[in-house]
């Protein structure tokens, strides 16, 4: 099973490289002689190195049959050295080869004006180039804009030139090159694509066509719909754009089925992996494939930039300092050493001197696009943000497609609280790192700020799903949820942050997130868990007091929930032994010696006795009248029916105060019921009963009297029941 794996891969590998090895070296020589003849010194130097990589690949002394044939590429290194050159040319030729070698570009487009062959003359046009870069470059300032039209306007000449030589077919592939390459810097970027493109059909192994078509590609359908041809150099192309475009997945792997197709000991392909983890946050690994590249050529200053850039971010001072020693006993001029030396500096927090070495690379290289970026670092650490944002735009002007730098000016703006540019930066920011949570927290923060919550809300949720690099994301959507009153899912996201073990690094949200979450259950009256997160916040200096005023309460409220359980339980107990007798629930402890109803039953008794009396004497001198019976019955029943509800109130009271005022209404009611039954007798029965009214007046005295001395014995019963 493992040997037919084995086979599917290798059969997919031939698809994908369909090219002997032996084959690829000898282009790579071919190419290397062409190009350095022509002085195209960075593409001689990277095919070089692809070259030194296939060293184990045997072309000179083979005994193979593929790598014996004889092909038109193996001539001797003299011939090759001298094609495209004619012999009356040589003289020429040389002389114009050593000015350009030592940098002298005018005298060596000066050497060969007159000379017609096609080396000779390529010299003589990228001679006439150089002269004018190194011109623009030397006269560029600190302040300048690098694409400003007037120092764009030397190359016109130039572009002339080669559009009377391309439109009379006298330029081959490298020519059509640095035709594209004028266009280019003249912004006519559509005409450029369409030259480099053709210079790269007619010259494969020319990878500086390839490096400058690669920032005209804006995303990768276009990539894939470029009429390259099949060359295998495609393939190095593709990754290369993969990577400027942050593709970093797909890049890996065509690099990694480079190296199993033959290039394993290539430097540039280990450089361009450690690269690839560099942009997916993976610092560990790529600083471990530096550290291996700089022990296999330990005098390379190719990306010694980034490294130290990856020895910043893990804080390795020492490592850094060493790394700054070497790059500077290498070559203390070079643009990377400067930036090394920047990064020193700055990861000592002494921002003034890194700023003045970032200078100093830009002073070697204006278009160094690193040293502008790192240098707009500095300012911001600095609060200088005029001149952040100055150099970030320099930055921009180097490389669009540089997010740090977008990144950098939504930063700027936002400390100036000009959220709306703010927002816009940080929007071309997220389009070229679509999957970059930093970018979608940045963008989510600016939406809050101009109260657009639900955007916000997206750009959070958006930022975890991509995978949250600095943690922060929950945070943030905890924060803003519990702002809009949502606390039940500010709650939830509480605990996921607080769960995340990213989360320790920031101590101050973290601790933000344990007081809000011992608060929320602290009020829902969940102690053990509010108690569970206030202690986690005795830890901060910050939030130990509050965490502790919030002990406090809870275990306030703890013992106050135990007492009202306890009282409670003894409440539910005396109700139960009082089920039998209601009346026991309604008088408990107390047993009064004489009952309370006599008390009314007294009254009662009065209330009837007088009653009665009035009936008698009204019924006496009713016999002169016509017929008062039916009105003296009724007012004497309506007295009858007052008195007994008075006597069962004061049954259902069973209180000394609601009995004394029910006697004194009773006989308040007495002595006011003779005048009401009276007041129906007409005036002639009044009369005739004078004497009986002084008769009963006599009796009524006398059963006050008696009353009043029951009341007082009553009373004296009562208040010997409430002293017991």
């Amino acid at each position: 099973m493992l040997f037919f794996v084995e086979r599917i891969s290798k059969r997919k590998m031939l698809d994908f490289f369909n090219v002997c090895m032996p084959e690829v070296k000898r282009e790579l020589r071919r190419g290397i002689i062409e190009c350095s003849k022509r002085g195209l010194l960075h593409t001689t130097k990277w095919l070089a190195e692809m070259h030194h990589g296939l060293s184990e690949v045997n072309i000179d002394g083979a005994t193979n049959e593929a790598a014996a044939a004889p092909t038109a590429a193996d001539q001797s290194f003299s011939e090759s050295q001298l094609e495209g050159i004619a012999p009356s040319e040589y003289s020429e030729y040389f002389l114009a080869k050593s000015y350009y070698d030592v940098r002298e570009y005018e005298r060596a487009a000066h050497a060969v004006r007159n000379c017609e062959s096609s080396v000779p003359r390529f010299l003589h046009l990228y001679s006439t180039y150089m002269a004018k870069e190194k011109r623009r470059l030397d006269s560029t300032t600190d302040q300048a804009n690098l694409n400003e039209p007037n120092q764009m306007k030397d190359l016109t000449d130039l572009l002339a030139i080669l559009k009377s030589e391309y439109g009379r077919s006298r330029l081959d592939g490298y020519g059509i090159y640095l035709y594209g390459v004028v266009l280019k810097a003249l912004n006519l970027n559509k005409s450029a694509e369409e030259m480099l493109i053709a210079s790269i059909r007619l010259c494969p192994m020319l990878w500086s066509s390839y490096l400058e078509l690669s920032p005209l590609i804006m995303e990768k359908k276009k990539l894939l719909s470029l009429q390259l041809g099949n060359h295998w150099m495609t393939h190095f192309f593709q990754a290369h754009t993969y990577l400027e475009l942050y593709l970093n997945d797909d890049g890996l792997k065509i690099y990694e089925e480079l190296q199993s197709a033959g290039f394993n000991k290539s430097i540039y392909l280990t450089a361009q992996m450690a690269l690839v983890y560099h942009n997916k946050r993976d610092v560990d690994k790529a600083i471990e494939l530096y550290q291996a590249l700089l022990e296999s050529d330990p005098y390379r200053l190719d990306n010694v930039d980034t490294y130290s850039n990856l020895l910043f971010v893990k804080e390795m001072k020492t490592e850094m300092a060493q790394l700054a020693h070497k790059a500077v006993s290498i070559n203390k001029y070079r643009p990377e050493t400067c930036c090394v030396i920047g990064n020193y500096y700055s990861i000592r927090c002494d921002h003034q001197v890194a700023i003045s070495y970032f200078q100093r690379a830009l002073k070697l290289n204006p278009k160094y696009l690193a040293a502008w970026t790192l240098m707009g670092h500095e300012f911001m650490e600095l609060k200088n943000t005029n001149a952040a944002i100055q150099s970030y735009r320099k930055a921009v002007e180097v490389n669009k497609r540089d997010y740090r730098a977008w990144y950098g000016l939504g930063q700027a703006y936002e400390i100036i609280k000009m959220h709306y540019y703010s927002l816009y930066y940080f929007k071309i920011a997220h389009q070229l790192r679509p999957y970059d949570s930093r970018m979608l927290v940045a963008l989510g923060e600016t939406y809050e700020k101009l109260d657009k919550c639900e955007n916000a809300v997206k750009c959070y949720w958006k930022a975890i799903d991509v995978g949250d690099i600095e943690g922060i994301a929950m945070y943030k959507l905890a924060s803003l949820h519990e702002r809009l009153g949502d606390h039940e899912t500010a709650v939830h996201c509480y605990i996921m942050y607080c769960e995340d073990e990213r989360a320790v690094t920031d101590k101050q949200c973290l601790y933000q997130g344990f007081i809000t979450l011992a608060n929320y259950y602290e009020k829902k009256g969940e102690y053990e868990r509010a108690a569970y997160y206030a202690y986690k916040c005795l830890d901060s200096e910050d939030r130990k007091t509050e965490a502790k005023a919030l002990l406090k309460v809870i275990d306030w409220k703890r013992n106050a929930e135990k007492k009202s359980k306890s009282t409670l339980t003894v409440v539910a107990n005396a109700e139960t032994s009082s089920e039998s007798s209601d009346m026991e629930w309604e008088m408990p402890d107390v047993k009064p010696r004489v009952p309370l109803t006599s008390i009314a039953s007294t009254a009662l008794t009065s209330a009837t006795t007088a009653t009665t009396v009035t009936t008698t004497t009204a019924a006496a001198a009713s016999a002169s009248a016509t017929n008062p019976t039916t009105s003296l019955s009724t007012s004497s029943s309506s007295r009858s029916q007052s008195s007994r509800s008075v006597a069962e109130g004061v049954r259902r009271s069973g209180t000394r105060p609601l009995a004394s005022s029910s006697i004194s209404i009773i006989a308040s009611t007495s002595a006011t019921g003779t005048p009401t039954a009276s007041s129906t007798i007409t005036t002639t029965a009044a009369a005739a009963s004078s004497t009986t009214t002084s008769a009963l007046e006599e009796t009524m005295n006398a059963s006050n009297a008696a009353n009043n001395q029951q009341t007082d014995e009553d009373d004296m019963e009562i208040l010997s029941v409430f002293i017991d």
